[in-house]
């Protein structure tokens, strides 16, 4: 009869789990069905470390330099993860994971998406990852000296979106967007410090043990290359294949500080956009803005020009801008910056989607 009892016991529990476990993958189909669903509506606009800190303030409850200029918090609230995998209390960019977590916490209670980059310390000799002459990626893909030592950081990573819950303990959803402009030279990760087959092993590879080693089903992943391709077989070089990817994305920077770099931007995001839609994947702008807002008028002559192009405010679902953080750099303006109003203008534009427009949304 106990034994029975025990049986009976551990099928509860398990059909408990497979509950949990429906309801925190139903949360992640809730915002990809939201990020497909605002096509032709809008497009979100997101910025990093938004609820955390801005120019003249840190830690402040309910500020954003977002908000400060518009009226209104950004649709999409991007964080940071770097420093989690050597389980340091701050990110690369001091703000305490502890904090952090709170903050995408609220964001999602407030009707917002969340997204997660990652420039994590090697797993070799502590590299940094803008160490691009660091040979990593082969010594931490399975099979490399270092597998077993990446997988105890892929733990830490795991192991912080777990404790990532609503105020009913369910898991949140969020967009992981690993490995970013691997395209570029600047991480030991890049395309001058590991071949493409390495790199997509060790896409692969994260994927998988997140999602299936840890459970990780609430979680979406972007591909984000920088803007160094022309074609869309140059944009597929480092792609690790369709089962481990949900968004298609680019980083851009550097075209919309050139002459002439409007037309290559909205170029690059017609190339995302097309294979998108060809795969059945969501397509965004997932990383841009212009250092310190040097150019008064980058909000409506460089990034609004790109946003009103007919094909990409029909097709992709979100744009990021960077950090402000006022001691070292900043991407949004702040009160009294000489870009603020510039700004203000392109986020009034219907087309632009902040948290409210967003959840107004049918």
């Amino acid at each position: 009869m106990k034994v029975i009892k025990y049986l009976l016991f551990l099928m509860l529990i398990s059909t408990i789990s497979g509950i949990a476990q429906t309801v925190d993958t139903l949360e992640k189909n809730t915002i990809l069905a939201k990020l497909e669903s605002i096509k032709s509506k809008g497009i979100l606009f997101g910025h990093q470390d938004d609820l955390a800190y801005g120019v003249g303030w840190e830690y402040v409850q309910g500020e954003s330099d977002v908000k400060r200029v518009t009226g209104d918090y950004p649709a999409l609230f991007g964080w940071e993860l770097g420093g989690i995998e050597r389980e340091d209390e701050v990110n690369l960019d001091k703000v305490p994971f502890v904090k952090m977590r709170e903050l995408a916490a609220m964001g999602h209670k407030m009707g917002g998406i969340n997204t997660f980059s990652w420039h994590p310390y090697a797993a070799t000799n502590g590299e940094s990852s803008w160490d691009k002459k660091a040979i990593v990626v082969k010594h931490i893909i399975p099979g490399g000296s270092h597998h077993e030592s990446f997988k105890k950081q892929l733990d830490k990573v795991a192991s912080f979106f777990k404790q990532l819950k609503d105020d009913k303990g369910h898991k949140i959803p969020f967009i992981f967007r690993p490995w970013h402009e691997m395209d570029g030279s600047w991480f030991w990760w890049g395309d001058a410090s590991c071949t493409k087959e390495e790199f997509r092993i060790l896409f692969q590879f994260t994927i998988e043990y997140l999602k299936v080693e840890k459970g990780l089903d609430q979680m979406l992943v972007a591909y984000s290359p920088d803007r160094n391709f022309e074609s869309e077989n140059d944009y597929l070089q480092w792609y690790p294949g369709d089962k481990y990817v949900d968004i298609l994305g680019v980083d851009n920077y550097w075209d919309l500080k050139q002459e002439g770099g409007v037309e290559q931007a909205i170029k690059k995001l017609h190339i995302v956009i097309e294979l998108a839609n060809k795969k059945g994947k969501i397509s965004a702008f997932t990383e841009t803005g212009i250092e310190n807002v040097t150019d008064d008028k980058w909000y409506t002559q460089k990034l609004g020009k790109v946003l009103a192009d007919p094909i990409i405010a029909k097709e992709i679902s979100y744009v990021m801008v960077w950090r402000n953080d006022g001691k070292v750099h900043y991407f949004f303006p702040y009160p009294g910056q000489k870009g603020e109003a510039d700004a203000k203008e392109l986020l009034s534009d219907k087309n632009i989607l902040l948290l409210a427009d967003f959840k107004s949304l049918k």
